[in-house]
């Protein structure tokens, strides 16, 4: 009995720490994920309630991970075990089923699972937690409740305010494919070997007013009689996608500043902004003062965002604004306004709008790099 309910602890405690500092490291992601979720099951007006959602998720995986391993206010910690199991395995259930969102988002952007695998991995860990549930009453405090209590609650509160400064700053370990240093071109590129996606391509024909569907296998190819109406694809199944695509950007005016951002010889500073109009006055001013300043001193800047034509003219302040899709600008940077640095295609530096340098250490950040290279 003592071997399993060491093994069970060690198991529980350990998942449950891992999932939960992964989410800590990276709450943005945590908080797009509840609002993936809610837009896909219709309930988008819980969105303005991801960013308390993920923080309570996060805290109580951690806290309950950390008092089950180490034995400290072990019975509490079972409890939020059991009830965000007994919450998420039948939900992960439901998700399998239903897939509305193809990454469960469990691990963060460190170890992606599907919702199949992830309500395997529910019911995999149901035996060590029910296990623990059950012979809880077996369980022999540590220490005294009062220093059991205090060690959880200081832990809990330094470990929340971990949380805020990853939401203030980035996060401390950049586990998306746009970390600084990363040459952009080279996660665009799909290995050799690696499958493709499939379509299956019908086209519809119509004669003598009644419309028919065919394949490229049986079309009327030559036979003037029937009419083409329209051409549908539809994917037949999914290759590989490599970690940076969708990566797309136009001004509005069309031009395709694309080349631009991952050729340019030059320093170009990239200001994010999911939607402008949603972003703090603020902090986006402070983005646009720095913009000009390097647009005076031969620093290119171009300003990215998902927010509509009309929206984005109201911001232009004389520089560019390039138009791209919203999931990439949130995988680009966790912070909005967000900055990313660029030369030549490669990442030099990241910022959110809280650590963003002022002018003078933004010079002198480009020449060190200047001499480096």
């Amino acid at each position: 009995m003592k071997t399993a309910r060491f093994l069970s602890r060690l198991i529980i405690g350990l998942v449950f720490i891992f999932s939960g500092t992964l989410k800590a490291i990276d709450p943005l992601g945590t908080v797009y994920k509840f609002q993936d979720y809610f837009s896909a099951f219709n309930i988008g007006f819980l969105g303005r309630l991801s960013l308390l959602f993920a923080i309570i998720l996060c805290t109580a995986e951690f806290i309950g991970g950390f008092s089950v391993l180490l034995n400290i206010r072990q019975k509490t910690g079972i409890c939020i075990v059991m009830l965000l199991m007994i919450v998420f395995t039948p939900l992960t259930f439901v998700l399998a089923l239903t897939n509305p969102v193809s990454d469960c988002g469990c691990f963060g952007d460190v170890i992606k699972l599907t919702n199949w695998q992830t309500f395997i991995k529910n019911i995999i860990l149901l035996i060590p937690a029910v296990y623990l549930f059950i012979t809880r009453k077996n369980i022999t405090p540590r220490s005294g409740t009062t220093r059991e209590w205090t060690i959880m609650t200081i832990t809990a509160v330094v470990f929340i305010a971990f949380i805020f400064y990853s939401l203030r700053y980035l996060p401390v370990i950049d586990f998306l494919p746009y970390k600084t240093g990363t040459y952009i071109p080279d996660q665009m590129i799909v290995p050799e070997g690696k499958p493709v996606d499939k379509y299956e391509t019908t086209f519809i024909y119509e004669k003598e007013g009644q419309q028919k569907e065919f394949t490229l296998e049986n079309y009327p190819a030559g036979d003037t009689t029937w009419k083409f109406i329209e051409q549908k694809s539809a994917l037949i199944s999914k290759g590989y996608q490599p970690p940076v695509h969708d990566f797309r950007f136009y001004s509005l005016d069309g031009t395709d500043h694309t080349p631009e951002i991952l050729e340019s010889g030059n320093y170009l500073l990239l200001m994010i902004s999911r939607k402008l109009s949603e972003s703090d006055p603020e902090k986006l001013e402070a983005g646009f003062d720095l913009g000009q300043f390097c647009l005076k001193n031969g620093i290119g800047f171009l300003i990215l965002t998902a927010s509509g034509i009309e929206e984005a003219l109201q911001y232009s302040r004389g520089a560019v604004i390039c138009l791209g899709d919203e999931i990439t600008l949130k995988t680009m940077v966790r912070a909005d306004p967000g900055y990313i640095l660029m030369k030549k295609g490669t990442i030099m530096g990241k910022w959110s709008w809280a650590n963003l340098p002022d002018e003078g250490t933004f010079i002198k950040l480009i020449t060190k790099n200047n001499q480096k290279i």
